[in-house]
């Protein structure tokens, strides 16, 4: 026979169903397609089997963890629906995901609040918390009251 049939050329179980490069490794990412890019990007010569394997499953792990921010900062925002300004500020309040993204311009990301404290309006005195002289005041005056 010239060994092209359905069958799978000797090797293990005929009837077993095929299953993905992404399913095997258990991953959602497809694997074959970075495989393609891959190649076609001409990464190097020649690609290992288990190189887009690995690609595959770090960009799904960073998707996920981005998401993941993201949803949060949705949620903070009383949102249903992840924008590319929840994105935004996923990234950037995230120290190591600031430092990968740090020259990544996100569209419609908005830019991250930031009030100066010298910016900010003065405590009232009702606010403030009480100093050591105030609170040595208050001690001397009280027992006089007593008497």
């Amino acid at each position: 026979m010239s060994g092209k049939g359905k069958g799978k050329g000797g090797r293990g179980n005929v009837e077993g169903k095929t299953m993905s490069r992404s399913a095997r490794a258990g991953i959602t990412f497809p694997v074959g397609r970075m495989a393609r890019y891959m190649r076609d990007m001409r990464v190097a010569d020649r690609i290992g089997a288990g190189a887009p394997v690995y690609l595959a499953a770090v960009i799904e792990y960073l998707t996920a963890e981005i998401l993941e921010l993201a949803g949060n900062a949705a949620q903070d925002s009383k949102k249903n629906r992840v924008v590319p300004r929840h994105i935004q500020l996923a990234v950037r309040n995230d120290e190591e995901l600031n430092a990968l993204f740090g020259n990544v311009t996100i569209a419609s990301g908005g830019v991250i609040p930031f009030v100066h404290s010298e910016l900010l309006p003065d405590k009232k005195e009702g606010e403030e918390d009480d100093s050591e002289d105030e609170k040595e005041d208050k001690e001397d005056a009280e027992p006089s009251q007593a008497y």
